[in-house]
């Protein structure tokens, strides 16, 4: 029985020898093409694979270092309890994208021959009786403060203006300066909407949203009217992109 075995092992292995003497012999009088043709035979799925693999990990890593993506020359943030619609944030981009385009018409600051605004969400959500709704509140806040480090908005877009300068005293004097450290009010540091024909004169039509799931249309300045806008202040360097241009839109805001 063991020299049975010991036989049929002598046997196959010499079948697998003559087996790769053959493929080698076969390899050796194929062109290059034919070579190649092989290969792509027997690979051409972990090549697709990685290829695809590839891609994924390059789009990932583009969006998460904002490549390609166009520089906003003006960005607001909206801090409120809920998130503006959709249509509301397109109309309300547009409009000061207009404001920007009269006050520097001959100036692109990204030399892309348009003028970009965008605003920047920061909803608390509070009012929602999701369980969630902390986690939601908490995560807005920690993007907000973010925003801020970073300088990303210049202009605030404020729900309630007096509990955010509490909380972060950043809304500037009327001329743009810091206030004292002891100055906690809101007095010449914010506009009404309603007030302020610059804002409440725009064209922005209408919204269709669903909250708590019902459907809501409704007006667009009916739904900013209660809202307050203000601009940020710098206790050192400015760390806002073009503020200065950012300054001088606001005064264009503030004195129509």
């Amino acid at each position: 029985m063991r020299i049975g075995n010991l036989e049929e092992i002598k046997s196959t292995e010499t079948t697998e020898n003559l087996i790769q003497l053959i493929q080698s012999e076969e390899t050796k009088h194929l062109s290059g093409i034919e070579k190649y043709q092989n290969w792509w035979h027997y690979y051409k799925w972990y090549v697709i694979c990685g290829v695809i693999l590839l891609g994924i990990a390059c789009d990932l890593a583009v969006n998460a270092l904002k490549l390609w993506q166009p520089i906003p020359d003006f960005q607001i943030a909206y801090v409120g309890e809920t998130a503006l619609p959709d249509n509301t944030i397109n109309a309300l981009e547009n409009a000061f994208a207009l404001l920007g385009e009269d006050l520097y018409l001959d100036l692109d600051f990204n030399r892309d021959g348009k003028i970009i605004v965008k605003i920047n969400q920061y909803a608390s959500n509070s009012l929602n009786p999701d369980s969630d709704a902390h986690y939601y509140e908490t995560a807005s806040e920690i993007n907000l403060i973010g925003d801020i480090s970073d300088g990303d908005s210049y202009f605030f877009l404020l729900e309630n203006p007096d509990n955010f300068q509490q909380e972060h005293q950043l809304l500037a004097n009327p001329d743009g300066s810091c206030p004292s450290k002891t100055d906690n009010s809101i007095a010449g540091k914010v506009l009404s909407w309603s007030d302020c024909s610059a804002l409440s004169d725009m064209e922005l039509g209408t919204y269709s949203t669903n909250l708590f799931g019902q459907n809501i249309t409704g007006d667009n300045q009916e739904l900013l009217s209660k809202l307050y806008i203000g601009r940020r202040c710098f206790y050192t360097e400015p760390v806002t992109d073009n503020a200065e241009q950012c300054s001088a839109l606001w005064n264009v805001i503030a004195t129509q």
